[in-house]
């Protein structure tokens, strides 16, 4: 349950949207039945500073955008049957029953503490908020009130040990062997000996299911912890500072790919390649960019540059001039996660855009909330209003692309027609198309 399956009970948290207290204690005595579980307490211990310093509105503002980070990541390193709610104030609880390794649930809290910490805009200025977490595994019958029982305790212990971010709940050492500290040295490696695979989310368009192209996205089959995902792969680049290096790999490999690609009389598919702060910050993107294209004899106008707000918050100006020159180019921009955050209209006024990218957040709930299907027909309708194509992500029902098709967006991608999937399988299918 990551925010979208409904338990019997199921009590939401109002703000967030997440599940509340009762249904993780549920949640955690369905787990603790059948098996194996492990989880932790997210903590916001400065979230009472915030809202002293900006006000209740300020601080629920922190809460959602937390929720948003824990959803997306969550979703994408442990999938859909693992848990995220809200367990109360400034704390946050994930769980999952996949039978991970002590270190592995270590160095996945330390990323995902990481993904949590990136700044964030409250009123105009950037906060980073670093969380603590409380770790553990369930014993054999415990309840799902008696596992947040210890949670809770082991929270209250971490804010009386300064400096402490993680900590385990039985109060042993830290998890021996590689930690996302550790882990750095290995991606090194991995990026010398090209180990970094892309895998290819198919876009979809809207009224016609057509195949409109994809959007690339890197995974690491590590040799001891298996698939690691691109949120954890991307916190791992940060504590290295390997960040651009590891993004430009990304963005050879699958344009280098993407030429391969058949072409479609009329529509030829295109790729959507994600841009981070880093790759700004070197100052020489655009036209890096450009050769990499002209190496690999790929149209810049079948490429979308995606960026996030959260790049924008470190120099808007630098990254809105280098923009301006991919445009130039031919290169499309699609602003992503929008309607999330801090979601700031001055990016649509001094940005080249071309699409809007709406969070998968936003999607989640159209068939069942008026709310949220009202929320979606507003952002379409400004797209419109922009000239700007609307991209939603993680429509996962035929229901969820119906609304969209009757609200007017562009292009799709999620499960109800492909999750990510490799080079060959994506060439397959667009052999089909």
């Amino acid at each position: 349950m990551t925010g979208s399956v409904i338990l019997p009970g199921d009590n939401r948290d109002v703000l967030t949207g997440l599940p509340g207290p009762e249904s993780a204690a549920h949640w955690l005595d369905r787990a603790g039945d059948t098996g194996f579980v492990q989880a932790m307490m997210v903590s916001l211990q400065r979230l009472p500073a915030v809202n002293l310093a900006y006000g209740m509105a300020g601080g629920d503002h922190v809460l959602v955008e937390v929720a948003r980070r824990l959803r997306d990541f969550v979703a994408d390193e442990l999938g859909p049957q693992a848990l995220v709610a809200r367990a109360g104030g400034g704390a946050f609880l994930v769980a999952s029953r996949a039978a991970l390794s002590r270190e592995r649930w270590q160095w996945l809290a330390e990323a995902l503490g990481r993904a949590i910490a990136r700044p964030l805009v409250v009123d105009g200025e950037r906060l980073s908020l670093a969380p603590r977490m409380a770790l553990l595994r369930g014993r054999q019958g415990e309840s799902g009130a008696a596992l947040l029982d210890r949670l809770d305790q082991v929270s209250g212990d971490l804010q009386r040990r300064s400096g402490r971010r993680v900590l385990w709940a039985d109060g042993s050492h830290p998890a021996r062997g590689r930690s996302a500290a550790s882990l750095e040295g290995d991606l090194l490696g991995a990026l010398h000996r090209d180990e970094i695979t892309v895998l290819f989310q198919p876009q979809f368009h809207v009224g016609t299911g057509v195949l409109a192209g994809a959007e690339a996205l890197a995974r690491w089959e590590h040799p001891s912890f298996g698939r690691i995902c691109a949120e954890t792969l991307f916190a791992v680049a940060d504590r290295g500072d390997h960040v651009a290096q590891l993004s430009r790999h990304i963005g050879r490999r699958a344009l280098a790919m993407a030429a391969a690609w058949p072409q479609t009389a009329g529509m030829p598919l295109r790729l959507s390649l994600n841009v981070t702060a880093e790759d700004f910050a070197v100052g020489d993107f655009a036209t890096t960019l450009k050769s990499v294209l002209e190496m690999n004899a790929f149209p810049a106008e079948r490429l979308t540059i995606e960026i996030t707000e959260q790049t924008l918050i470190t120099d808007f100006e630098a990254c809105a001039a280098a923009l301006r020159e991919l445009a130039a180019l031919g290169i499309s921009v699609a602003l992503d996660d929008f309607g999330t955050g801090f979601s700031n209209f001055r990016a649509l006024k001094a940005l080249p855009l071309d699409a809007l990218k709406l969070d998968r957040s936003l999607v989640s709930d159209i068939e069942h909330d008026a709310r949220d299907r009202a929320i979606l027909s507003a952002m379409v309708a400004m797209a419109r209003a922009l000239g700007l194509k609307v991209i939603a992500e993680g429509v996962e029902t035929a229901g969820q692309l119906a609304i969209l098709q009757d609200e007017g967006c562009d292009l799709f991608q999620g499960f109800l027609h492909s999750g990510p999937i490799s080079a060959e399988e994506f060439a397959a299918l667009s052999g089909q198309a």
